[in-house]
Order: structure tokens, then sequence, then C-alpha cells
């Protein structure tokens, strides 16, 4: 059958585009298809990986089937062992021809952000930049408005039979969110910023079930028009919220003295176990602090086990990248302050005093010990 990007019925299945650096599977790639297994389920269909690279081993394969791939279609060759726009946008819109997937998901890393409007011009279909939030059900949706949104739901009008994939984005530099749907055409692209997703839990029969397919496909040099000579990497010390436990984000609070209050996050956090200093976008955007700290829509989303709030009002742009925290602490002068209403405990006070004070309790109790 001919390719039809119209042909909305000729799409089925939810594919997760798997990136390896080196052969090494990305975090972002258990987070995609962790996600994927809940969109592929609503929409009662499989689950598939597509990972391109050379010497890529079923083993490896198997490891996205653990987050809940029912398969993983692999495309190795020694031209797909560095990345490259040619000779992955090619291999990838020809299976896609091929396969036909309705929904197409890919992380929106540098590799991400450079493949997928490639894809999406090539296969005449839309792309949804930078999804911080995905849903396939309508009744899910809504419950996600409601809890996220300022809408009056009760002036609004839903289709409940719509099974569009709706991806909700960052717009307008975080001041607004957009759901974007592609109703028209497939399959349904979107990259997600990473951090976004929760991971499930590896499970190792769901690895060992998993299918690997390794599909013939047409790549000869003359498709490439580029040559990796060699990948030199830069070493640069960035602080890894996505992965922290413990994050003292820091906000508008310490602009009276923002030296003393960054070296306070810092000391709370080191006292807290090995944490990181974050930051709200005010700051960030003051030129206070470097973007690598931000969270929220605009920055990072964490899941950390402990999130410390200090001088930070709460706006719904940072609340979003937070709020998922394991236990949320909130330190304010305001009393009214919207992060009160996100944390588990709240203390109201100036964080120039409180802060010191926590850290010598933290300290004396670890003593005690």
């Amino acid at each position: 059958m001919a390719y039809d990007f119209r042909d909305i019925a000729a799409f089925k299945g939810v594919w997760v585009f798997c990136e390896q650096r080196g052969g090494v599977l990305q975090n972002t790639d258990f987070e995609l298809v962790s996600e994927g297994r809940k969109l592929a389920d609503e929409l009662g269909c499989d689950l598939a990986g597509i990972l391109l690279g050379s010497g890529i081993s079923d083993e490896t394969a198997k490891e996205v089937g653990g987050y809940g791939a029912d398969k993983v279609l692999v495309y190795d060759s020694p031209l797909l062992k560095d990345y490259t726009t040619d000779a992955y946008a090619k291999v990838i819109c020809d299976a896609v021809q091929e396969f036909k997937p309705e929904v197409f998901l890919i992380g929106a890393t540098n590799i991400g952000r450079d493949l997928a409007p490639r894809m999406a011009a090539r296969l005449h279909t839309g792309l949804t930049a930078d999804a911080t939030h995905l849903d396939i059900d309508t009744t899910k949706y809504v419950e996600f408005l409601k809890e996220s949104s300022s809408l009056d739901l009760s002036k609004q009008t839903f289709d409940y039979e719509d099974r569009n994939l709706k991806m909700t984005r960052p717009a307008f530099g975080g001041h607004l969110m957009a759901t974007i749907i592609c109703p028209r055409f497939r399959p349904q692209m979107s990259t997600v910023r990473p951090g976004v997703m929760k991971k499930a839990d590896f499970c190792a029969d769901k690895a060992a079930a998993c299918v690997v397919e390794r599909p013939a496909f047409a790549l000869s040099a003359d498709d490439i028009k580029t040559e990796v000579l060699s990948v030199e990497k830069a070493a640069k010390k960035m602080v890894d919220l996505i992965g922290a436990d413990v994050i003292v984000s820091v906000g508008r609070g310490i602009s009276k003295d923002v030296e003393k209050g960054i070296a306070l996050a810092q000391e709370l956090a080191d006292a807290l176990g090995g944490g990181v200093v974050g930051s709200s976008r005010a700051l960030v955007d003051a030129g206070l602090i470097s973007a690598d700290h931000q969270v929220g829509q605009t920055g990072k989303t964490v899941h950390p086990k402990i999130y410390v709030a200090l001088g930070i009002s709460g706006a719904i742009q940072h609340t979003a990248g937070m709020q998922d925290s394991e236990t949320i602490i909130a330190v304010n002068k305001n009393e009214t302050a919207p992060i009160f209403g996100v944390a588990d405990y709240g203390i109201v006070g100036d964080l120039f005093k409180v802060v010191p004070q926590l850290i010598a309790e933290i300290k004396a109790a670890k003593a005690a010990k």
C-alpha cells in the first residue's frame, strides 16, 4: 500500500526513538518508553522502540523492553555508528513509511531537536516541540487541566470521543501552556523534554519477553552529505538537577544578598546529603545564576526525594517543574505565597534567619546519631 500521511486509519502503534551515544542507551529513552507504554495501552496497540547504531546487541535492545516496549526495531550499520542528520532521517522516515506508526516520540535532546523537524518535514506531518505532558484519553486530559491550569472548565466543551494525542507544552516563555493536536495527518510527532516523564521500574521479565526485529533497509554513503571525522568531548561541570535526590532552590527572596543566599542554599543542600542548588527563572533571567540551575516549565522538571524552595513565590511556571517531588519544604516571608499550596511543610519567615537554624538543627541531629 502506498504511503499516504492523510490516511489516518492506516496508522497504528506508538514508537519511541531510542537515542544511543557510543552504544549506550540514554536515560531519556527509558522515560519516553515508560510514557509511551501508557499511551499505547490507552490506544490498545503495541509500543515499539526504534534503535539505530552500529554493533547493537540484542541485549542492549531488550533493555528498552524492560521499561515497557513490546518490541525494538534495530537498524544496524557502520554508517549509523555516529549520528548524522542525513542517515538517521532517511532510515527512520523509510521505516515510518513502511510500518506506519500512529504516534512517534523523540527526546528533546540536541540530537532529537535536530532529527525531529527534518522527519516531520519529509513525512508531511506536524510536530510539537518540547512537550511536557501527553494525553490520549480526554477525561484524563481534563483532569490534568483541573490540576495545572486556571481555566474555568465549566465554560469549556470537550469531545470525549477524541483519540488524538494531546501534546502540551509551555509557550511565551512559560507564561502560557498550549495543547496541540494533529488531527489530519500521521504520525503524530512530539519531542519531549528530558526529565519530565517518570521512568518506570525496570522489569527483567518484560525485557526478556521483548521482541528484537532487524528489518531490511537501504542506506549507502551516497545518502550522507557529511562525514564525522571524530567526536570531541568537552568537559564542563554542570549541575545535575534531574538526577539529584535533594534540591534546594532559590528565588527572588534572596535578592537582598544573592551571594549569601546561594551560599546558604548550598550549605543546606550539603547538610541534607549531597544536594544541589536549583533556581527559579527570575534569577536566571537576571543573570544571577546559570541556566543549568533553572527548575520549571522553561527549565528542568525534577522529581527529587527532598525539594526545598527558598524565597520562591510558587508561580505555576515553577511549580509545574517540581510539584511531583516526594517531599516539598517551602520557606517564604509571605504567608499567602502560592508555594505553600504545594508544600508538604511550610515555614513563614526570613530565609536568611530560618536557613541557618535549619542547618544547625540538621547537623545536630546527625551528630546525635
